[in-house]
């Protein structure tokens, strides 16, 4: 250590090392407390800033020889490099610090892995790291790393939590010696001497950069300012600022026209824009300035040729009219603020047109700017000869190069982000700077580049960092000639006898864009692997600027430093929060910038201990900066501010209070606005939560205002007015509907009379009244009844009686006689019994509807012996009844008697008729029967006859057809074309029974005689009955009955009464398909073709017997029944 460090430390050891200790006790108690890591980094950015060598500030390792060991290196960037590395290691170390001072402990902390990669390229990379490890207590050596011992079950958290706590001390100072903000360099002197000296020689140039100018002890981290200082990245040559005084004619930052002299700044010229930015900063906002006179009137920037109109102290140009319009007319500059010094001049210097010196096209003498490769018209073909085609933007939107720092920025900046020159500026003049003036250069000679800046060092003419030649020819010139090559091309002896052969030449340009191209490609590479591990390219890029530098990966860096950098944006926050509420003057609060506009300061937000910020925030202000420290702490202080103000505008005033729901909702307002509220409705909650019933809503409750609020919290409903409906329509005079009714109404609309028709429905079965809601209807027509009705009704329809009679209580729709629409309307009807009718009943009712859908399979038969039904997979003739166990034929449904065996029904019906006695003696009685009904549906036969009714309702599947020729019966309009009939009907075939039963039965026999059809006249033994036995289906009021007939006989008709006789000449008719119409008179054969609807046009002169034959052939091409019973 120096002397002049050893005296400082001795005259400030005392106070110095009391501030230290209790600090230390402090950070101790707040480490392995959780939620506190901003506190602990403030009070580590305290310790790291008390005046003390390492020697007596570090007491548990030697951080001083810690610092010697991994500082070793022949040149400043060596040196960086390893500070770097160590600055990266001890961040590891300090998380495991954390992990073992955290109460709740990692799950393997007891063991360290050498095979780890961040352990392998951090903590091994230096020495003194496993130190700090052994002091952490990893003592025990395993073959793949370290660990506790065995007999230890707990870390010591107080030793562990001494050593962490003076690691994060020596990460902060180390960090703060990189960036050359450490507030006592003087006890680094012999420490680090390489980058204390160059430190020194930096705080010594005479060009101080915006933002950097510091005054006693204040604390480079925190002075925010609109510009920050750019520091040079690690791993490249720190540029060495200008050894002359800049010349008074131009701008000391810019380089451009000087309109300003500051006599507080050793009178240096700046011009409006720099000069506004510089002082902007409060140490020089109290600067007084002189406005330099302007002697001499300059030409246009853009064009070069026309009188300056006006100076735009924005983008720093002179512009004329033209220009001035031309280009200030971009949405981005419109806000530019122009002085205008000379009145607009009508006429141009030139008036002949100008060749680019670039692509040489030939303009228009009014153009400004090349119509082919869009440079400015004063451009020379030397400054153009050496840029990238992707410097030209292509339209004002692209991105441009600078051509002063070759920096890219957006196409909507009008100034650099880097050197702040105008986007149409041309490079300034830049000359050599020599060792000596007058002298010829050396091998030390240093020159900066006139592209990007950079300070070369070794005697070239290309640029070592952008690769591209010096333009002053004349600098050129002036050099020797063996310095005009570059080192890396060594001259070639030629050897005798051989052709020298030309040295190849190398293009700077595409060299330089190759190296473009692959860094491009890389960065995209990283993105998309960052995209499979889940990084967005915004965290790829900020990680990128921290340590593009480095080996280490980005998504590494994420998640090993990242954690640690938002705590430190944190703790500078609130440091800076903690400055500006003690009355600091020489720190600026942060300002919230407008576009277009000067940013407005804002007052900060007072708090009660500091600000209490969360990483969350921290990390979404990092990356709006796109890395930068800086300006990630003036966005985090700016975003807590504006979400404080809203806090406050909601009603919250307790800071603290909002500070801490900020912080644990990660910065959302609205989990912030879920915490503050929690604490205002507990009481609310306590008491909705409460067993005490809530007492009804009582319309006649005096306050009004109070029911309307229940009515909002209990139904809500829309709006306040729907409330005072409910209110006013259960205060009407004999009110019968509850308050659910009248709410579910008011719901629906707001019409006070539509309510009241909601409200008031009669059942068409009870005749009570009920809300719309609490009636119900079928899809199949438009009735409404009560629940009660519909339950009952369809409860008793199915366990009494037929699937069929299931239909609206009120219009008996739909059509039972229509499948496709009876199938739709059990499909919807078995939707609305589910919860209507008890679990019995819905089973029973899927009973019925399945023995209907089975009843539709032509392998379906009929018991006749009992009324069960079931699938024929066979084809036997016999079958037996599974239910009843007994026989009959398939085919004709008739029991099983054993002489059907080998017989077809056919033959055995006429074998009946020759050898059983009983069936001669029942004679056409049974014929009759034999010959009944059958359901053309469901196939169930009945041993009835025809007679009577001819509308016949099948008892197994409510079928509704005509006995004599099988055709359905319609009770509303039916499906037939030209038909318009829409009550109760059926369309009958000519030959049905149902208008042959009305002729007499001597006409009949004449039909059958003509065809030579033999019939009975006499009964089977010649006796004559008086009474008809034939069985038939007779109506009783009450249902359908299976009776005989009992009507009395007459001679002549075998035993049967007149209807009877008529019905077994029918039978005799149909069965060999005899047409009636051979025997019609002509009323009857006309009313017969106008029932057909066959052509009845009359011929001219066509005379009645002619007209007569011709209908009955056209009658007769009409076909017969075709479901009519026939013998086959």
């Amino acid at each position: 250590m120096s002397k002049e460090a050893a005296n400082l430390a001795a005259m400030s050891s005392s106070p110095s090392s009391a501030q230290l200790d209790e600090v230390r006790r402090k950070a101790q108690s707040l480490l392995s407390s959780p939620g506190s890591a901003q506190d602990v980094k403030a009070e580590v950015q305290t310790m790291a800033s008390v005046p003390l060598p390492p020697s007596e500030k570090y007491r548990h390792f030697a951080a001083e020889t810690m610092l010697r060991e991994n500082t070793a290196g022949r040149n400043r960037l060596e040196v960086l490099e390893s500070l770097n590395r160590l600055v990266k290691a001890l961040s590891i170390l300090e998380k495991y610090g954390r992990n073992l001072t955290c109460p709740t402990r990692p799950r393997y902390w007891r063991s360290v892995k050498h095979n780890n990669p961040v352990f392998r390229t951090t903590v091994d990379a230096v020495k003194g790291g496993r130190t700090v490890l052994y002091l952490y207590g990893y003592t025990n050596q395993q073959i793949d790393g370290l660990s506790f011992p065995d007999e230890v079950t707990e870390p010591d958290t107080e030793i562990v939590a001494a050593v962490t706590l003076e690691v994060m001390t020596l990460r902060t100072e180390v960090d703060m010696l990189i960036k050359g903000t450490h507030p006592h360099l003087e006890y680094f002197k012999d420490i680090i001497p390489f980058v204390i000296q160059q430190d020194k020689q930096l705080s010594d140039a005479v060009v101080i950069q915006p933002g950097e100018e510091q005054h006693g002890d204040e604390p480079n981290v925190l002075s925010p300012s609109p510009k920050p200082a750019q520091r040079p990245a690690l791993g490249q040559p720190t540029p060495e600022p200008p050894t002359g005084p800049p010349a008074a004619n131009h701008c000391n930052l810019c380089g451009g026209a000087v309109s300003l002299l500051c006599p507080s700044c050793d009178k240096k010229p700046f011009c409006d824009a720099c000069d506004d930015l510089f002082h902007r900063h409060p140490s020089r906002a109290n600067h007084k300035r002189d406005r330099v006179p302007n002697t001499k009137q300059g030409t246009c920037t853009i064009c070069g040729l026309s009188t300056v109109y006006a100076q735009c102290s924005t983008c720093v140009q002179g512009l004329c009219l033209n220009c001035d319009r031309l280009f200030h007319s971009h949405p981005d500059r419109k806000g530019h603020n122009r002085t205008v010094i000379t009145p607009a001049k009508t006429s141009s210097p030139s008036l002949s047109p100008w060749e680019c010196a670039h692509c040489t096209t030939v303009n228009e003498m009014r153009a400004v700017l090349c119509t082919t490769c869009e440079r400015p018209r004063l451009a020379t073909a030397a400054s153009t000869v050496q840029e990238s085609p992707l410097s030209v933007p292509t339209s004002p939107n692209t991105e441009w190069q600078c051509k002063s720092c070759t920096m890219m920025n957006q196409g909507s900046s009008i100034l650099c982000r880097v050197c702040e020159r105008p986007r149409l500026a041309t490079r300034p003049p830049v000359a050599l700077v020599l060792s000596s003036p007058g002298s010829l250069p050396n091998a030390e000679t240093k020159w900066t580049c006139q592209f990007c800046t950079y300070v070369n060092t070794g005697p070239t003419v290309v640029c070592e960092m952008c690769s591209l030649a010096c333009k002053d020819s004349a600098a050129v010139v002036s050099l020797p000639q063996s310095l005009l090559q570059t080192p890396s091309i060594t001259k070639v002896q030629p050897q005798p006898g051989r052709r020298p052969q030309p040295t190849p030449r190398v293009n700077p340009e595409l060299k330089r864009q190759k190296r473009m191209k692959e860094d491009g490609l890389n960065l995209i590479h990283q993105i998309r692997e960052a995209e499979k591990r889940g990084v967005s390219p915004e965290e790829v890029y900020a990680a990128l600027c921290m340590c593009g530098g480095s080996n280490v990966s980005p998504y590494d860096w994420l998640t090993s430093e990242l954690p640690h950098l938002l705590d430190e944006i944190c703790a500078m926050a609130a440091s800076v929060q903690l400055s500006c509420k003690a009355g600091d003057s020489e720190i600026e609060p942060p300002a919230v910038e407008r576009d277009g506009e000067e940013a407005e300061q804002s007052a900060p937000v007072a708090a009660g201990d500091g600000v209490k910020l969360s990483r969350a925030e921290a990390k979404l202000a990092w990356l709006a900066a796109g890395g930068d420290t800086d300006r990630a702490v003036r966005q985090l202080l700016r975003d807590r501010q504006l979400k404080m103000r809203e806090l406050h505008s909601l009603g919250f005033r307790d800071v603290s209070q909002c500070e801490e729901a900020l912080r644990q909702s990660g910065g959302e307002v609205k989990g912030a606005l879920s915490v503050l509220q929690r604490p205002l409705l507990e009481p609310f909650h306590q008491r909705i939560w409460t067993d005490q019933p809530e007492p009804p809503i009582d319309p006649k409750h005096p306050d009004k205002q109070r029911m309307c609020r229940r009515l909002l919290a209990l139904y809500d409903l829309p709006s306040w007015g729907r409330c005072e409906l409910i209110l006013s329509l259960l205060q009407e005079p004999d009110v019968t509907y509850s308050l659910e009714d009248v709410v579910q109404a008011v719901k629906e609309s707001h019409d006070k009379d539509f309510i009241r028709r909601l409200l008031n429905n009669e059942c068409p079965c009870c005749l009570c009244i009920f809300p719309r809601s609490k009636m119900q209807s079928l899809t199949s027509c438009q009735c409404s009844m009560c629940h009660e009705c519909f339950r009952q009704h369809f409860t008793i329809a199915v366990r009494d009686r037929h699937i069929r009679d299931m239909v609206c209580p009120v219009c008996s729709d739909p059509d039972i006689n229509d499948p496709e629409q009876l199938d739709s309307y059990f499909s919807t009807l078995d939707i609305q019994l589910r919860d209507c009718l008890d679990p019995d009943t819905y089973e029973l009712f899927h009973k019925k509807l399945t023995e209907h859908a089975l009843m539709k399979d032509p392998k379906f038969l009929w018991c006749c012996h009992c009324t069960s039904g079931f699938i024929n997979d066979g084809d036997q003739l016999k079958f037996t009844c599974p239910s009843c166990h007994k026989s009959f034929c398939a085919q004709c449904k008739k029991p099983w008697e054993s002489q059907h065996q080998d017989l077809s029904c056919k033959q055995f019906q006429q074998w009946k008729r020759d050898n059983d006695p009983e069936y001669q003696r029942q004679d056409l009685a049974l014929y009759l029967r034999d010959n009944g009904i059958t359901c053309p549906h469901c196939r169930f036969p009945y041993a009835l006859t025809k007679g009577g009714c001819m509308h016949f309702t099948c008892s197994q599947c409510r079928y509704q057809f005509c006995s004599g020729c099988n055709n359905p019966y319609h009770k509303t309009g039916c499906k037939t074309p030209q038909c318009s009939y829409s009550g109760l009907h059926a369309h009958h075939p000519r030959d049905c029974l149902f208008y042959l039963r009305d002729w007499e039965p001597a006409r009949l026999q004449a039909l059958l005689q003509r065809s030579g059809v033999e019939f009975n006249t006499d009964a089977f033994d010649g006796t004559q009955t008086d009474v008809c036995g034939v069985m038939e289906q007779k109506d009783e009021g009450e249902g359908h009955t299976d009776l005989p007939c009992g009507i009395q006989t007459e001679p002549g008709q075998a035993g049967l009464c007149e209807k009877h006789y008529r019905e077994y000449l029918v039978s005799l008719i149909n069965a060999h398909s005899l047409d009636p119409a051979l025997v019609y008179d002509a009323q009857e054969l006309t009313r017969a073709c106008e029932r057909y609807q066959v052509d009845m046009h009359r011929g001219d002169g066509e005379d009645d017997n002619a007209y007569h034959d011709r209908l009955l052939v056209k009658l007769m091409e009409v076909p017969l029944g075709e479901k009519v019973p026939r013998n086959k």
